[in-house]
């Protein structure tokens, strides 16, 4: 094993990085080495069981906690390794399996003080906390002793604080960085391997950024550099992060300018991030994981300055002169009790444990932590979304700026994050989750699976149902088209996805971090944001799609001042806000969830929509059906899909919708009328902000369409289907992928894929295929159409330029090779009007044979 694991050790060196943690079979090898006391090479053992075993309830974590739990109490005599050495390294593994056994050593004769040491620094106690105080109330007065320092929130204050002045060397990207610069796709199979993930930030070639390697290795030799003189570098950005939720856009950076975590292999946490704006998620994503992000004026920084950051103060100023460079405020005082304790997530759970431990020893509330600003008083009605918090939080609303932890209904997650929200929900110790419902989908990764995707798709299922949630399987399609059908009216969810925005009640999207705590502890930290309003008035005019209003919001915020695409300085009035969207409450859930969908690239932190009792009254019987039939299919956990179609049973019973006050308060308010929206409306490559109209960018050559992701349903494949009725053969390549696998059924059935394959479409498998870019791509250079979510440099394809529109015009652009003119795009889409509701329609399975039956009719779609 050993020879094995040094070889391994070489080739990650030649990289650059470490080797990974140690896997349960490699730990009960160390184990049984170690026992054997005879190897040569016993002290490399003991070091390989010291700092390359995961924390938590990571397998080889059991195998390690057995196994000091049994030296300790002299069950193995192990040269080098005394039981107190074995106690004081079961306190290093966090939480999980290693708390019973430090629980029962509270009573042995001599290792008693150490165990209750290590215990007072433990935060993931959990369930386990009623054994300590039981044996507290037994007269063990070490375990009182535990009580105590929990209650004095020692395994706070014995942590260093933020200091007063911090040395910084600056690493400055001008523009704006999303996620993907950050954490490329077509490197997503590596994101659980942190270091290895981490060699791809920023791997393409940028104003002031050299990769190693363009599009492979990113400016290693640059940050070496810049870290010569021994200095932590601080990431500063004009727009930093971006685009979706991906906690692993985190990583990366602070694997580059982090720090270490003791007894914890190939992760780090703290570091800096300045911002001119820094995306919402993703500034939550920083706090979770001990980092220190600052909003403020970056435009007097520049990579290669040596700069004292004074936390305390709100001043940057230059280490060797003292000049002021710039001064900024805190967004709350609290990020210096989060960085301090290592993390929002580890605070929240300390904090939580004082808490419990003060209220078990009868002493009032502890004044240690830091509080968050309360909101001002107002005696304004409440938003849609405030009340919907509100409920989740057992009261009739919550302001704006005030700190909540709502209850958590609905949690997603997928693949491309799963393997890090498993690693996450490992650390945190949890065995059940506490969220109601908790689904894993495989739509990013399906289509094309490398080998990691395939060990991923065969272990992953087994990791959620265990613990109690619902995995679906590889190739039934996009994880926000099926999580859209378990929700319940009115309540609050997340998911490691940007775009888990609920077209029912509301979703707050984090990292994977956040969302592994939402589904472990059933709620979720949240700041309320403040809402902004989107009204519509007025009537659809013909031939305008839902997406051109999805367009129309950042075109009517740019006309009214409230949005900039220019990054230095930009402005942003949706970022880090609600975006609640009233006007249109005739729409179906999934016509609506076309417009949620989109606000994440408003970098909202969410997004609320008011509908018809009636529509949400329909859509929740099919979604009853749907799954029931999924039960009958075997899928897992049954028990936690049968307990949700009680709730939505129980909601149709007794039907109600909450709605926003007539008096609420927003921070904008934007009113579109649709009769002034007579034109298609378009995103121009490159930024979902730069919305324009069709005549502007009208005959624009095109190379490539593609009509999939989220965005799309089934309506949008039949409307493609009759506008391409008379065309013999597209001029553009055009690449179709059905939503979900029940989609893809239907539009076979119907006759649609016959008729897309003779017009020579490429037809993908249900899921997620172009829109990410991490499975097929473009040719370098093409031009686009898309009705995918997003258009950021290189997602598509490399240098790939493109256009976000809705299904219709994709399709009249696949047709002529070009942007169609306005005329054009009407005489090929004027068809459409005469059959609109039979196209318009939406999957309703409490109809259809086949989910009654609990029959799975799959159809086996070729890639074409």
């Amino acid at each position: 094993m050993l020879d094995d694991y040094n070889q391994h050790v070489t080739l990650r060196a030649n990289e650059g990085i470490p080797a990974k943690p140690l896997t349960a079979e490699q730990t009960q090898a160390v184990v049984n080495a170690l026992i054997d006391n005879a190897s040569e090479h016993h002290q490399a053992f003991i070091d390989l069981l010291t700092r390359c075993v995961p924390p938590g309830v990571d397998p080889a974590a059991k195998v390690k906690a057995d196994f000091l739990f049994k030296v300790a109490r002299g069950e193995h005599s192990i040269s080098g390794l005394s039981p107190e050495e074995a106690t004081t390294l079961l306190g290093t593994m966090q939480g999980g399996y290693n708390v019973r056994p430090l629980i029962e050593l509270l009573d042995h004769p001599v290792l008693a003080p150490l165990a209750a040491t290590q215990l007072s620094a433990t935060l993931l106690i959990f369930e386990k906390f009623g054994l300590v105080e039981s044996k507290a109330k037994s007269g063990n007065a070490w375990a009182q002793r535990v009580l105590e320092s929990w209650a004095r929130a020692e395994w706070f204050t014995r942590r260093p604080a933020v200091p007063e002045k911090i040395t910084l060397k600056v690493f400055k990207v001008s523009g704006e960085t999303n996620t993907d610069d950050l954490s490329p796709a077509p490197v997503a199979w590596s994101r659980p391997d942190i270091p290895l993930h981490a060699l791809s930030l920023l791997s393409n070639a940028r104003e002031g950024v050299t990769p190693d390697e363009p599009g492979v290795r990113g400016p290693l030799r640059q940050l070496a550099e810049l870290k010569e003189a021994g200095w932590p570098l601080v990431y500063v950005g004009d727009v930093v992060g971006t685009g979706s939720s991906r906690k692993s856009a985190t990583n990366s950076i602070l694997w580059h300018i982090g720090n270490d975590i003791p007894f914890v292999p190939n992760k780090r946490n703290g570091g800096v991030v300045f911002g001119g704006k820094i995306a919402p998620i993703f500034f939550n994503t920083l706090e979770d994981s001990g980092a220190l992000p600052i909003e403020l004026d970056v435009s007097a920084l520049a990579t290669g300055m040596l700069i004292d950051l004074y936390p305390y103060q709100g001043e940057i100023r230059e280490t060797e002169n003292q000049h002021l460079v710039t001064t900024f405020a805190l967004k709350t005082e609290v990020l210096l009790d989060e960085a301090r304790a290592g993390g929002r997530i580890p605070l929240i759970i300390g904090r939580s444990l004082t808490a419990k431990a003060r209220e078990s020893l009868k002493l009032s509330p502890s004044e240690v932590f830091r509080q968050p600003g309360a909101p001002a008083p107002s005696r304004a009605g409440f938003t849609l979304a405030q009340k919907i918090v509100g409920k989740a939080c057992g009261v009739s609303g919550i302001r704006p700026g005030q700190y909540c932890e709502p209850k958590i209904s609905t949690v997603g997650s997928q693949d491309t994050t799963g393997g890090m929200t498993r690693d996450e929900l490992t650390d945190l110790a949890c065995l059940t989750f506490s969220a109601d419902l908790v689904m894993q989908s495989f739509c990013h990764t399906s289509a094309y699976p490398k080998p990691v995707d395939v060990q991923l798709h065969e272990t992953l299922p087994q990791f959620i149902t265990r613990r109690k949630g619902v995995a679906l399987k590889p190739g039934d399609g996009i994880i926000h088209s099926w999580l859209n059908r378990m929700l319940l009216p009115d309540t609050v969810g997340t998911g490691a996805d940007s775009h888990t925005r609920f077209p029912l009640g509301i979703s707050f999207p984090g990292g994977s971090g956040l969302v592994a705590f939402a589904a472990a502890t059933g709620i979720m930290p949240l700041d309320m944001p403040e809402s902004v309003l989107v009204r519509f008035n007025g009537d659809m005019q013909k031939g305008i799609t839902l997406r051109d209003l999805v367009h129309a919001i950042p075109l009517y915020a740019r006309k009214q001042g409230l949005l900039t695409v220019e990054k230095k300085n930009k402005r942003n009035i949706f970022s880090g806000r609600i975006l609640e969207i009233e006007g249109l409450e005739t729409l179906s859930a999934e016509q609506a969830f076309e417009l949620a969908d989109a606000s994440a690239e408003r970098s909202a932190a969410a997004c609320v929509m008011r509908l018809a009792e009636e529509n949400v009254t329909q859509y929740l019987r099919s979604n009853a059906a749907l799954l029931r039939w999924m039960v009958k299919q075997g899928y897992e956990n049954a028990a936690t899909l049968e307990k949700r179609i009680a709730e939505i049973e129980a909601w149709l019973a007794n039907p109600s919708l909450l709605s926003a006050d007539p008096d609420a308060e927003y921070a904008a308010v934007i009113d579109i009328d649709l009769a002034e929206i007579t034109e298609p409306v378009v995103c121009a490559p490159d930024d979902p902000d730069d919305a324009r109209l069709l005549s502007e960018v009208a005959c624009t050559p095109v190379d490539d369409v593609f009509i999939g992701s989220c965005m799309t349903n089934i309506g949008h494949f039949r409307a493609a289907g009759k506008i391409m009725a008379d065309a013999k053969e597209t001029q553009a390549r055009l690449w179709l992928a059905p939503p979900t696998k029940m989609d893809a059924q239907q539009l076979s059935r119907e006759g649609y894929f016959n008729q897309f394959i003779q017009s020579g479409a490429r037809i993908e498998p249900a899921g997620c295929s172009l829109c990410m870019g991490n499975q097929a791509r473009v040719r370098e250079g093409s031009h686009v159409v898309s009705t995918s979510t997003r258009n950021f440099p290189h997602r598509l394809g490399t240098n790939a330029k493109v256009f976000l529109a809705s299904a219709e015009l994709s399709t009249v652009a696949a047709i002529l090779g070009k942007m169609p003119t306005v005329d054009e795009y009407f005489s090929h889409t004027v068809k459409l009007s005469d059959a609109n509701e039979n196209i318009y329609r939406y999957l309703s399975f409490d109809t259809l044979t086949e989910y009654q039956s609990g029959e799975d009719d799959n159809i086996r779609v070729v890639n074409l």
